[in-house]
């Protein structure tokens, strides 16, 4: 029967351990990096003592009540035991002590340290000290002979080397380890053990442990198996001398019997850590074992599966055929286990002769089928997963007896596929482990909540970074509460359920205007909380039934609903909660995540699917949480951050390495929050650990963060970096915008205006490398003025051809431009009908019987635009409408470079009585922009709206928002002459007399551009009214809305080509009209001018660039 392998639990923090036991097995005495050594009552203590010994502790050794410790302060030093008081110091080194021993007697203790010193003390005088020179390197352990006649030592010099310790000098040595420059740096700690007896030594070397006799000092054998595929890092003998242990970097661990050097246990870590201390019970039956991340385990049960093996080596069993169900019982397990050994089993000899190949005959072909659904099992006290727990599914880690070697069974191959890896366990983001008396339970950019759990108390601390939303609070925690969250609005705890009680959530609304400030949900029996959340008025919590319960925030129970898999985190942020949970079984130490984001509020929708959550290899999530901003983000095991990138379908994207700022590969960075603008990652420095200690408080540390593009050295991938980043951690404001939200419009336009010059950085960069087609791609990435810009540069560099292909662009550009204002203009335009309607008969004259014949015979849209009061028309003006007859004008050909008409430019009315009483006076279309948009009292008259602007030029820099200007329009030069601007400003601003009643025909020419939705209205309106006869007329406009969407993009498009045909033919002969009064009007001089600048147009092809680029004076 194998030995039992007992789960992991946390004992210290991550970094070099050691472990070892008293003389009566009642204690287990481990000691770490964080300085402290910690006494254990069994492996079940929730509770053991610790004694601080310094920075940090490399190694101790214990007998008879004296604990003796190697720590960070270049001391040994000597603790009473169990209660801890310091009872001295024994030597002094002049760097880290790195390995102590104490002899059998406890008389004397040994210690090695990185100044390439061994000493031995007497431990009643210390200034009796014996010291060991000849080693070129730190020493790496230090073994006392039982017999206290010799000492053995190993060095990073690659050096094993034996001393006679009373002559101080070297007996013998052997080179036989890899050479490293200090500890740390070595591939094995070669922990070396003498035998009880004296008799041989142990020295680890590469995958096998070599056997040295003593006096002689020659190799006697060396005891290696298969299942051990790393270098071996430590050694030890059973108290009885007849076997021995080892445990290796990649968490192997065997147990070998010495005389007949067979391999007769075979466990391996759970997690595959480096096992670097190990230490046999007194009794024989249990090993005990720490690893690099600070854990403790216990192997159960060792002596009882060895000595099974030493007598089945004695008496063979012959009845296998006769008893074919033991064959199948547990205890018979080894009858499988002996042929994964055989291949370095030297008691395979005479097998044909002792055994019949019947007798195996009916042994299963599978290794231990009834228990391969143990490796599924989890770590019950783990708080973070690793690789799994393959000991028991792989075919060289069988451990227990070894069956007489009686026929020749060929041994099977060991299963070498995908083993699957335990699940991580949920937890709050932000807290430190549960299983502490003194922790984080949240650490937000609202507060801290510490959870105190100790022989004094049992107690909340919260505390708000802004005193403001609230005063600090201290509550009992007398449920026991382990999972709490904490938001402006709320605090919510939670508790796990018990035999007698039932799992809580309990809320305490601090923010509410009610007396009543808390409120208690109790789950159903059965039923645990296993995760928790707040956001902006609700409250979720996720349980082990595979639900999520959502509440309101003073305690209303809200919708509920299942998730794929159990739950791993959860946390929320405004109207948006974010989950990630076990979407399946990982393999070969991956997490199978997957995560799901809800947005709530007025659109209530599912953002991610359950989509696979993207970790690093062989990493698990370590953080989950929103930015400031409201951006999703995480950081998994290895220190990578990943942030959403909703431009880019949701996908993540890693933002930021925070193991690249660690000094050390122990240190870790605990995040506590991100911010997007300014761009911070707030988190806290752990030395030699994964997380802070609650005192003293940690000072919070802020990272940048930078994106892993390739050739960040050179200035080209410096840029790039840049740019993408600024887009990335931009990407915010859209969303912020589309949800509703205040943006600063402000930054936008800065962020806007950085990435648009890192963009032309990249151009200028590229064109001097000659890259043209590079310096396209850069282009279309630019915005229109930016494109002139572009356009310059690449003239001023001589580079003609790529100044036309620009040119050509921001042809493109400015007809998209053009297109976009115009869908804008028409969608306004539907707008602007269906509220014109509705005011209209709001405000509709006593005559109405009148108007509605009337509306029968003259198009609706037209008649009530004439019709409509003026208190009506000043109700719907439009910012970027010109006067009442400004006729539209062709646009002006430039005259020369210092003269140029601008073709945008509007004037206002002057003083003549005959304006309207509702249009404003003014002097440019600037002048008449506001800051609302569609506020009826500063609208334009409709009747104004047929006199549209001329259509842009290619170059015309696309506008930011509608009610803002072009930079053509900030740029454009004024009118070389005031008399003919004049001139224009009277005959743009003629007054109109409006009868109340004009003949269609006589209207066609002042009226608006008819669009292709009136057109299909007024062919559909009989069927509309058919169909539906009760609707009022906006409600006839709303529906003639509806089906006019619903027609395909091609019938839309060929109505609003229609609607443009019907216009051509008036606007045609008003266009005439206009030329013949400009030629009446314009003075022969400026027509001369005129004249002369077409024959001195240039020719050349610079020039003809010169007319894409902005002019500035």
């Amino acid at each position: 029967m194998p030995c039992e392998r007992r789960p992991m639990r946390y004992g210290h923090s991550e970094g070099h351990t050691d472990v070892c036991f008293d003389e009566e097995g009642k204690w287990i005495v481990t000691c770490g990096s964080d300085g402290d050594v910690r006494i254990w009552d069994g492996l079940d203590d929730d509770d053991p003592k610790s004694i601080n010994v310094g920075e940090k502790a490399y190694a101790l050794a214990l007998h008879r009540g004296r604990l003796v410790t190697a720590a960070s302060n270049n001391t040994v030093q000597i603790h009473t035991f169990p209660d801890g008081d310091p009872d001295g110091i024994l030597t002094r080194f002049t760097t880290n002590a790195t390995h102590v021993a104490i002899n059998s007697s406890g008389s004397r203790v040994a210690a090695g340290s990185g100044d390439f010193l061994v000493k031995v003390v007497e431990v009643s005088d210390s200034s009796k000290q014996k010291t060991l020179r000849g080693h070129e390197a730190p020493v790496l352990s230090v073994a006392l002979d039982p017999k206290d006649e010799f000492l053995a030592s190993s060095s990073c010099d690659g050096s094993v080397a034996v001393w006679r310790i009373d002559e101080q000098a070297r007996v013998t040595s052997w080179n036989v380890l890899q050479k490293s420059s200090d500890v740390i740096n070595s591939k094995s700690l070669c922990r070396l053990a003498w035998q009880p007896s004296g008799k041989l030594l142990a020295v680890p070397v590469g995958l096998a442990v070599q056997l040295y006799e003593r006096d002689s000092w020659s190799h006697v054998s060396s005891l290696s198996d298969d299942f051990i595929t790393k270098v071996v890092n430590v050694v030890i003998w059973s108290p009885c001398g007849k076997l021995l242990a080892a445990g290796s970097v990649g968490g192997n661990l065997a147990v070998w019997d010495v005389e007949a050097k067979l391999c007769v246990e075979r466990q391996k870590h759970e997690k595959g850590y480096t096992v670097c201390g190990m230490a046999w019970h007194p009794s024989g039956v249990q090993i005990a074992y720490t690893d690099t991340e600070g854990c403790l385990g216990l192997l159960d049960g060792v002596c009882v599966s060895s000595a099974s093996a030493q007598k089945s080596l004695k008496a063979p069993d012959t009845k296998a055929a006769k008893d074919y169900d033991a064959l199948f019982d547990e205890e018979d397990d080894g009858l499988l286990d002996e042929e994964a050994s055989e291949s370095h089993s030297p008691v395979k000899k005479n097998a044909d002769a002792e055994g019949d190949d019947e007798d195996y005959d009916m042994i299963p072909t599978t290794a231990r089928p009834r228990n391969r659904g143990s490796f599924l099992d989890d770590d019950e006290n783990s708080l973070d997963t690793g690789s799994v727990n393959v000991d028991r599914f792989s075919e060289n880690n069988f451990g227990g007896s070894a069956e007489p070697a009686t026929a020749p069974v060929k041994s099977r191959p060991a299963y070498d596929g995908p083993v699957p890896t335990p699940r991580q366990k949920a937890f709050q983001p932000s807290s430190t482990p549960a299983h502490l008396m003194h922790r984080f339970m949240v650490w937000n950019s609202v507060g801290i909540v510490r959870g105190y759990n100790d022989e004094h108390d049992n107690a909340i601390d919260v505390e708000f970074h802004d005193t403001a939303i609230h005063h600090a609070m201290h509550l009992s925690n007398s449920l026991n509460h382990t999972m709490v969250d904490l938001s402006q609005e709320a605090l919510l705890l939670a508790c796990e359920g018990t035999e007698e009680l039932s799992s809580k959530l309990q809320c305490s609304h601090f923010s509410t205007w009610d007396t009543c400030k808390e409120w208690t949900v109790d789950l159903p029996k059965g039923e645990d909380v296993c995760a928790v959340c707040l956001g902006q008025g609700w409250a979720a919590a996720a349980t082990s039934a595979l639900l999520v319960r959502l509440f309101s925030i003073g305690g209303v129970q809200r919708e509920m609903f299942s998730l794929p898999g159990p739950v791993v985190c959860m946390v929320g942020h405004g109207e948006q909660l974010l989950i990630a949970y076990h979407r399946g079984t990982g393999f070969d130490g991956e997490q199978c995540l997957g995560v799901q984001l809800l947005q709530f509020g007025r659109r209530r929708r599912q953002v991610i699917h359950g989509e696979p959550l993207p970790l690093s290899v062989k990493s698990y999530l370590a953080w989950m949480g929103f930015t400031a901003e409201g951006t999703p983000c995480f950081v998994d095991s290895e220190g990578v951050v990943r942030l959403l990138n909703r431009s880019l379908g949701n996908a993540w994207t890693p933002v930021c390495h925070t193991r690249e700022n660690c000094k050390s590969k122990s240190d870790h960075y605990w995040v506590v929050g991100v911010h997007e603008s300014p761009q911070q990652l707030r988190c806290i420095p752990c030395k030699g650990s994964r997380f802070p200690p609650t005192l003293p408080r940690p000072a919070v540390a802020i990272l940048p963060f930078k994106l892993p593009y390739c050739h960040t050295a050179t200035e080209k991938g410096q840029l790039e970096e840049q740019y993408w980043r600024s887009v990335l951690f931009h990407n915010h404001y859209s969303f912020l915008s589309s949800s509703g939200y205040e943006i600063d419009e402000e930054a936008q336009n800065q962020a806007s205006k950085e990435q648009q010059e890192l963009l032309m950085k990249m151009f200028a960069l590229a064109c001097k490398m000659e890259r043209e087609f590079r310096c396209m791609e850069l282009a279309e990435m630019m915005t229109q003025s930016v494109v002139t810009l572009a356009i310059r540069y690449a003239t001023s560099s001589r580079r003609m051809a790529l100044a036309q292909r620009l040119g050509q662009l921001a042809l493109e550009k400015a007809n998209q431009l053009q297109g976009e204002v115009q869908e804008q203009e028409d969608d306004d335009d539907e707008e602007n009908y269906g509220s014109a309607k509705q005011n209209s008969r709001r405000s509709r004259p006593s005559n109405a019987r009148a108007e509605e014949e009337y509306e029968e015979e003259v198009e609706h849209e037209e008649q009530m635009e004439t019709e409509e009061p003026a208190e009506n028309r000043r109700s719907l003006l439009n910012p970027f409408n010109k006067g009442s007859r400004s006729p539209e004008r062709p646009s002006p050909k430039p005259v020369n470079k210092e003269d140029r008409v601008n073709p945008f430019k509007v004037s206002g009315p002057g003083k003549s009585s005959a304006a309207p009483s509702g249009q404003p006076r003014v002097a440019n279309v600037l002048d008449t922009m506001t800051p609302s948009s569609r506020k009826p009292g500063a609208l334009p008259n409709p009747l104004s709206k047929q006199n549209k602007s001329p259509v842009l030029k290619p170059l015309v820099p696309r506008p930011k928002s509608k009610t803002q200007a072009t930079l053509l329009q900030m740029n454009a030069p004024k009118l070389s002459s005031k008399k003919s601007e004049k001139e224009a400003t009277v005959e743009k601003l003629r007054p109109v007399e409006v009868p109340p009643m004009p003949p269609a025909q006589d209207n066609c020419e002042n009226r608006k551009p008819k669009t292709g939705f009136q057109l299909w209205l007024e062919e559909n309106r009989k069927n509309i009214l058919a169909n539906s006869p009760d609707l009022e007329e906006t409600d006839v406009i709303k529906e003639a809305m509806g089906c006019f969407r619903q027609l395909s993009a091609e019938d839309r498009l060929r109505w609003t080509e229609r609607a443009k045909g019907d216009a051509a033919e008036p606007k045609k002969r008003k266009r005439e009209e206009e030329e013949e009064t400009k030629e009446e009007d314009k003075s022969e001089e400026h027509e001369n001018e005129e004249a002369s600048a077409k024959k001195k147009k240039p020719l050349d092809t610079s020039a003809k660039l010169s007319a894409f680029a902005f002019n500035k004076s």
